[in-house]
Order: C-alpha cells, then sequence, then structure tokens
C-alpha cells in the first residue's frame, strides 16, 4: 500500500459509523483528512478534530459547499444515508458528490455502497445505491465501489435497535438459519485506507465484503459462549418495528429469505488478512 505522501481525503458523513471509521483509521496511518460535516461544533465533530482532521462545514445538498470542501483534495470517501436522506434525498446528494467531485479533479472516490449489485430488488436503499452507480459510471468517475454485507454492530449499537433487530425481527423474516456476510465497521475501513493507497489498481472495481459467514442461530450461540448469557431480546411485532425504522430493513430480510447472494469472504480478506471473525469481534465487545 502507497504510503501517504501529502494527499488530502475528504471524508463525507465523518461523524456517521462508516465515515467516523474511516476518519480515524485514515490519520492514524499518517493520511491528511478533510472531515465534511454539517455541524463543526458539535461533540463528535470536535473529538475527530481533536485527532488531527480539518474539520469543515459541508453539507450533500449544496453544491457549492462540497465544491470548497473537496478543492485541492486527492480521495473522497462518500457514503449516504437514507434514514436521515429519504431514498430521493439519497439519490440527490450521491449525484451532487459525483458531480462536485468531478469538477473539482478529484483522482479517486471510494463510494460506500450495500446490495447485492443488480436493479431491481424492491429494497429502496439497495435500488437507490444502484442509482447512483449507474450515475457515478455514466459520468466517468474514478470510483470503487465497496459493498459491505451485514456489519457486525447490528448485533450491538443502540441505533440499530439489536434487542428487536437482529435477535428477533431479522431472523423471523429472514430466517434463522440463513447465512449472512459480516463485517466490522473498523475492517471497512481498513479496507478503505489500503484502496486509497493504491488507486490505479482499484479505480472501477466493485467489491463484495464480507470476514465471516454465520446464521443468526450461529451468531446467538457464539454470543451466549462469549458472553456468557444469551443476547438481550425483544418479540417486537414487525408492524411495531415498521412503525420505529420504516420497511427497509424488513423489506430486505424478507428478500434474503429467499434469494441467494455471494458470501465468498476471499476478497476482504484478500485485502485485509486480520479482518475480525464473529467471535473475535464479540470478544472485544466483551472486554
Amino acid at each position: 500500500m502507497a504510503q501517504p505522501s501529502g494527499e488530502v481525503i475528504a471524508v463525507t458523513g465523518a461523524t456517521g459509523l462508516q465515515g467516523g471509521a474511516v476518519t480515524r483509521h485514515l490519520l492514524e496511518e499518517g493520511w491528511r483528512v478533510r472531515a465534511l460535516t454539517r455541524a463543526p461544533g458539535r461533540k463528535r465533530a470536535r473529538s475527530i478534530a481533536a485527532l488531527g482532521a480539518e474539520v469543515v462545514r459541508a453539507d450533500m445538498d449544496d453544491p457549492a459547499s462540497l465544491e470548497r470542501a473537496f478543492d485541492g483534495v486527492s480521495g473522497v470517501f462518500g457514503v449516504q444515508n437514507h434514514h436521515i436522506s429519504g431514498y430521493d434525498g439519497e439519490l440527490a446528494q450521491g449525484r451532487t458528490v459525483t458531480d462536485a467531485a468531478l469538477r473539482m479533479g478529484v483522482r479517486h472516490v471510494v463510494y460506500a455502497a450495500a446490495g447485492v449489485g443488480r436493479p431491481g430488488t424492491g429494497i429502496g436503499s439497495w435500488d437507490i445505491k444502484e442509482q447512483i452507480i449507474r450515475y457515478m459510471r455514466g459520468r466517468d468517475l474514478p470510483v470503487t465501489i465497496l459493498r459491505p454485507m451485514a456489519f457486525m454492530e447490528l448485533m450491538t449499537a443502540s441505533k440499530f435497535f439489536p434487542a428487536a433487530s437482529p435477535w428477533h425481527v431479522m431472523p423471523e423474516l429472514m430466517g434463522a438459519g440463513r447465512p449472512v456476510g459480516w463485517l466490522a465497521v473498523d475492517d471497512l475501513a481498513v479496507i478503505a485506507l489500503k484502496v486509497f493507497g493504491d488507486r490505479d489498481r482499484f479505480v472501477g472495481r466493485d467489491l463484495m465484503l464480507a470476514a465471516d459467514v454465520l446464521s443468526i442461530s450461529e451468531c446467538r450461540k457464539l454470543w451466549r459462549e462469549v458472553m456468557g448469557r444469551p443476547p438481550r431480546r425483544i418479540p417486537m411485532p414487525v408492524w411495531l418495528f415498521e412503525r420505529f425504522v420504516g420497511t427497509d430493513e424488513t423489506t430486505m430480510w424478507r428478500w434474503l429469505r429467499s434469494n441467494d447472494i455471494d458470501l465468498n469472504t476471499q476478497p476482504a480478506r484478500e485485502l485485509h488478512p486480520r479482518a475480525l471473525s464473529v467471535a473475535a469481534w464479540l470478544s472485544r465487545q466483551r472486554g
């Protein structure tokens, strides 16, 4: 992997889960990071500034602010969140980031996507990302697509409603025995860093990323072994879960019940041989 040479990487969503992890890992490896946020004064923004990031005010709905933020950067980590912006908003933001990157001469965009790489699944967040990818490619953006599968943080992070989500509604709709590809957010960040460090190798690539493959039943068994107790579970009705978080996740889990996807761990492990298994990741959570 090429060592940092004074190049600047702009990170959208720098105070979020993925963007925050990418920011931290880039900084730890000596990269210069321009962290984009709508609220530079908030606690999360101040914490990444304390790590050495240049925190700038930018809004993915505001092309002028993105152009200012992308001025002089060589790479951009792009991620949008439909839970915040809605599907139409996510699509508009993806296009705005693309256009601003092209206007400012950005040499490499690493785009955090999802899904299986084909349109028409009926899963809003997946289908919108495919539209964004088509737009990027149609504009000849120098882009690498990263497709992390289920984040291991789904099992613990409060924003994902873990007691109701992976431990109840997800297995009910998808099937507790269906295999799931898992990746820790920090391991996605390590992979993004390596992709930025080898631009010529990765521009144009589309990478499905999983470090481990286990069903929810197997994860529940591991949790009990590692933590000494079963995971907390709330038997929430599907309609109530959807009232809290919408229908995107439940549509996805129903789709996964009857559709097979590529669960090959080789792409992630070739890039990051030390990526955590679910068992290793759970052991860290216990500590």
